[in-house]
């Protein structure tokens, strides 16, 4: 074998090493364990880099939407403007739901008062918000595919 075989074996099983490496760190990057079903969420009109990004994932089960525990899993990411961008592993295809809110003050709950919120938030479809929660059939989506991306506004109310 010559020196320039040898040399192209290495490069080769550098850059074998490197996609490796990359494709590794792109599964880690998600939230929950690898299942082929990738949900990658954008969420949009982040303003500031105050507090940290809170994403929850709702399954198709209108009962337990925005109720404690009834998430499939409920994550954290630092903010960044203007879009924050999150994803996770779910499940596989299916009917989903994601409330999103940036929590200024990181105490891992949606800080609202009796008339509007104090942290902004937002739902996957975006739906009108006004006094009452959206229900889950404004918000529900559908996963068909690998890999789905969604966008969420934050809702500076």
């Amino acid at each position: 074998m010559t020196l320039q075989n040898l040399f192209r074996t290495g490069a080769l099983a550098a850059g074998l090493a490197v996609v490796a490496v990359a494709s590794h760190a792109t599964a880690q990057e998600c939230e929950n364990t690898p299942t082929g079903t990738r949900l990658n969420i954008v969420i949009d009109d982040v303003r500031t880099a105050k507090g940290q990004i809170s994403a929850s994932i709702y399954p198709d089960i209108p009962a337990v939407f925005l109720q404690k525990n009834g998430a499939i899993k409920v994550w954290y990411a630092p903010p960044t403007t203007p879009s924050t961008e999150m994803c996770i592993w779910i499940p596989g295809p299916g009917v989903y739901a994601v409330v999103a809110y940036q929590d200024n003050n990181r105490n891992r709950q949606w800080d609202h008062n009796f008339l509007k919120g104090v942290e902004p938030i937002g739902f996957s479809n975006n739906p009108f918000l006004s006094f009452a929660k959206p229900s889950f059939d404004s918000v529900k989506f559908h996963v068909k595919a690998a890999e789905t991306t969604i966008h969420i506004r934050l809702r500076h109310i």
